[in-house]
């Protein structure tokens, strides 16, 4: 009688893991402002120091978070095309001065 109550237990412990695990498993529904809110207010020391080690070992990655940031608003490649524009209208005041 002892073997069948201990089997039982350890059939029930199983089938309550295995349940555990399937609501554990489910996603989660939220909105990106919950999302960016969670991750705001989530900031620990050791995620602050991985992503300073990050930055130190990935130098490109820094310039790739840098371009998105701009990208997003929408200030990527603007003073590079300012000195552009400004470079073609000191070239053509050079022409203008050579030709007269």
């Amino acid at each position: 009688m002892g073997d069948w109550i201990g089997l039982a237990f350890f059939a029930l412990l199983i089938a309550a893991v295995l349940i555990g695990l399937k609501v554990l498993s489910k996603p989660r529904i939220r909105t990106s402002d919950e999302f960016e809110r969670n991750a705001a207010e989530n900031k620990t020391m050791l995620g602050a120091m991985m992503n300073a080690l990050h930055d130190v070992t990935d130098p490109a990655a820094v310039k790739a978070r840098e371009v998105r940031e701009q990208m997003k608003d929408g200030r990527y490649l603007k003073k590079k095309r300012e000195g552009k524009a400004n470079d073609n209208e000191h070239a053509d005041i050079v022409e203008e001065t050579i030709n007269d």
